[in-house]
């Protein structure tokens, strides 16, 4: 639906049943279109939290403006100041602000002031911990509609739970925008229907179907498929189904072809890689195969769908991998380059937020692309600061794996970039969404970036520099903040997810052979926190697709922070076990992770390790005193001892390089804030130590340190016990 010029696109769900609240909505985009679409920024009534009027809780406004409150008992709640202005409650009834808390607390209450009664209170959901800074709303369209009074601001009870951190800023009540109206309604349709789509794909992931496509291969031109048949007393076709498509809802396919196998069952199709469907060009390399049989009402599946196995590359590049185990987190032409040298680094970590790189729009500061039969346009200054960090790193043979992250679309117009490329379910409350890939016009986007990013750092003469893996995404299992897809069960989640992953490793392989795509995770392994999923099983999950839709070499990013991050001395960690259900996987216990993927169900192929890189964990310092920045240095000097023993990590990613006033309050850099009023960016001791490690005067420098954290040999921080 498009309502005049405003620029608001609404796509209704299929059920002719539409929750009666959300119709009212839509009546009041009809009539003020464009004051909806102003909402968040024109009518939006800032909040203050009071010093004065609180409960059970410690009120501070940080240097950086933000405020935070800690929580000292099970009844904690703090009143916001009078309202600037009047509240329009048809209009302004959404309570938001943006939040960092690496505790979270549970379910927070509104209640309206100066009433605050039960009866004129709304609870919202939990405040999950986030590590970067998250929305978090909580509409009161309701309770104001009940509520006779003047609104002269609110009470803000901050759960049931003693010391718990949150820091806030941008807080204010608001206009319930257009992206959440449009969401509303889509989750409302999808939620009705998750239990089925789940139990449909679980069972398709674990049935013995009678035949089975044994490899695909893809060269510049064709397409070559390999299958077996079990028996041939039916017809049996061999049909594509492009990865946008929902494979347990086809009704038509866009390619089918008779299948003729040999005497033993066995057969192969060779085809054009580039076709069209619809008018529309596509290519290949990103459909998968499958067998089916004709019925009455259409086709049967006879076997697993199966993406490409070897794909013919543009170029025969070597074979890369990091000289020694250290690197950096978030390498950038802005930070101190000189550590590249000075800390002997081998690997570093990119971040490319695609939103910032692209655009389907012309304007000056752009360049065309083309993909299949669309034009794309890249940001020219984007592109050469990206240009710049990678030639610093390929100057040092720095091997680089670059994080894919993807900005939310935020309501933006139809056609536009964000809009094409994030997912439609994603929740405004994640700081990055998860890919659509489940359009035609999604996936293209997607891979149109992925392609250009792919050609432009695998050529062989490393004119931009150069990117070895892929990161997809961040922090998978945290993925409402970090990844966000809507709500979704693991395995809705991981369909989407591995579907990403598979993308990025097609398109990267028609460059770089040596390419691989890596799994995200956070420190929490079976301990699943709200809107989260356990690390462990999202990993159970992908290597279940790997085994029915053909192996790919898929490696793990994993993120072993201490179980608090404010807390360096990671040896004193408890909610840790040396077993496959641990609830973490810190620092202290990384044994795990090291025996988890060489069990033989996890090697690739059932042959290779699969390759484990720490890309993103750093030890903080409470603040600048002596004892603090000693505890941080002994936390790295404690890690690298753990690290350095097991053969399945490659690489340790320090994160952060520099302290960031960004982080809650985190000082986990090797250096100072650069705003830092006594040494900016300033080398902290465990700069030292980092450089240090892997060198001459590596016992000699952590030898300070075993006394703080109560050993005689670094080898007594090893475990050397059984794991199961």
């Amino acid at each position: 639906m498009i309502i005049g010029d405003s620029g608001i696109w609404l796509n209704l769900p299929t059920s002719k049943c539409i929750n009666m609240k959300y119709i009212a909505l839509l009546s009041l985009i009809l009539i003020f279109p464009k004051t909806i679409a102003m909402s968040d920024s024109f009518s939006a009534i800032p909040l203050k939290l009071s010093p004065m009027y609180l409960h059970e809780a410690v009120v501070k406004v940080l240097d950086d403006g933000n405020t935070e409150i800690h929580t000292t008992g099970t009844d904690p709640f703090v009143l916001t100041e009078d309202l600037s202005i009047p509240l329009d409650p048809k209009l302004q009834h959404v309570l938001s602000f943006e939040y960092f808390s690496t505790t979270g607390t549970n379910a927070i209450q509104i209640f309206l002031a100066p009433a605050v009664s039960e009866e004129f209170s709304e609870f919202g959901s939990e405040l999950i911990p986030s590590q970067g800074w998250s929305v978090y709303s909580v509409n009161l369209k309701t309770v104001l509609e009940r509520y006779n009074g003047v609104v002269k601001g609110f009470r803000i009870d901050f759960g049931t739970e003693s010391g718990k951190t949150i820091r806030i800023r941008n807080l204010r009540i608001r206009a319930e925008n257009t992206g959440e109206i449009e969401l509303a309604i889509r989750r409302e349709s999808y939620l009705k229907n998750q239990k089925l789509m789940d139990s449909r794909l679980n069972n398709y992931l674990v049935t013995a179907y009678p035949h089975k496509l044994t490899n695909v291969q893809v060269d510049e031109k064709n397409i070559t498929v390999k299958g077996r048949l079990s028996n041939v007393d039916k017809q049996i076709f061999l049909a594509e189904a492009p990865i946008f498509d929902d494979l347990l809802e086809m009704k038509k396919f866009p390619f089918i072809h008779p299948v003729a196998p040999n005497s033993h069952g066995d057969f192969t199709v060779i085809f054009k890689r580039f076709g069209k469907h619809e008018a529309r060009s596509f290519d290949r390399l990103l459909s998968r195969w499958v067998i089916i049989t004709k019925t009455k009402t259409g086709y049967t599946l006879c076997s697993h769908a199966r993406y490409p196995d070897v794909i013919e590359p543009k170029y025969q590049l070597p074979e890369e991998r990091p000289r020694n185990k250290k690197g950096l987190g978030g390498l950038g032409i802005d930070r101190p380059i000189e550590d590249l040298d000075s800390l002997h680094i081998s690997a570093a970590t990119v971040n490319i937020v695609l939103n910032s790189l692209f655009h389907t729009q012309a304007a000056p500061g752009r360049t065309a692309f083309k993909y299949c039969d669309s034009t794309y346009y890249s940001d020219n200054n984007s592109v050469l600061q990206l240009d710049k960090t990678l030639l610093e790193a390929a100057k040092r043979k720095i091997i680089i794996s670059a994080i894919i992250l993807i900005g939310q679309s935020k309501g933006e117009s139809s056609g536009s970039y964000s809009k094409l490329l994030a997912h439609p379910d994603a929740d405004p409350s994640g700081i990055y969404a998860m890919p659509n890939v489940s359009s035609a016009d999604g996936v293209e986007t997607y891979a149109a970036s992925l392609n250009f990013l792919a050609s432009r750092y695998s050529r062989p003469d490393n004119k931009y520099g150069r990117i070895h893996d892929w990161i997809m995404h961040n922090e998978v299992n945290a993925g409402w903040i970090w990844t966000n897809a809507g709500d979704k069960t693991a395995l809705l989640y991981m369909d989407i997810y591995h579907k990403s992953m598979r993308i990025a490793e097609l398109i990267a392989h028609q460059y770089n052979s040596h390419s691989r795509a890596f799994i995200s995770l956070e420190h929490h392994w079976t301990m699943v926190l709200p809107k989260s999923y356990a690390g462990r099983e999202l990993l159970e999950i992908l290597e279940t697709y790997s085994s029915a839709e053909g192996d790919f070499n898929w490696g793990i990013a994993f993120h072993p922070y201490p179980q608090d991050l404010f807390n360096p001395r990671v040896w004193e960690d408890t909610e840790i076990k040396f077993s496959f259900d641990t609830p973490k996987i810190t620092f202290k216990n990384l044994e795990v992770l090291d025996a988890w993927v060489k069990q033989p169900r996890y090697l690739y192929q059932g042959k290779t390790l699969r390759a484990v890189q720490l890309t993103e964990q750093g030890l903080n310092s409470m603040d600048y005193s002596e004892k603090a920045l000693a505890d941080q240095a002994a936390g790295m000097a404690y890690a690298w001892n753990k690290v350095k023993n097991l053969d399945s990590i490659e690489v340790f990613d320090y994160h952060n390089w520099v302290d960031n006033r960004g982080e809650g309050g985190l000082r986990i850099g090797l250096r100072r804030f650069p705003d830092d009023k006594e040494d900016p960016l300033g080398k902290k001791p465990v700069w030292y130590v980092y450089q240090a490690l892997d060198s001459p005067t590596e016992t000699q420098t952590l030898e300070v340190y075993k006394k703080i954290v109560g050993i005689k040999a670094w080898t007594d921080v090893v475990y050397r016990g059984k794991i199961k």
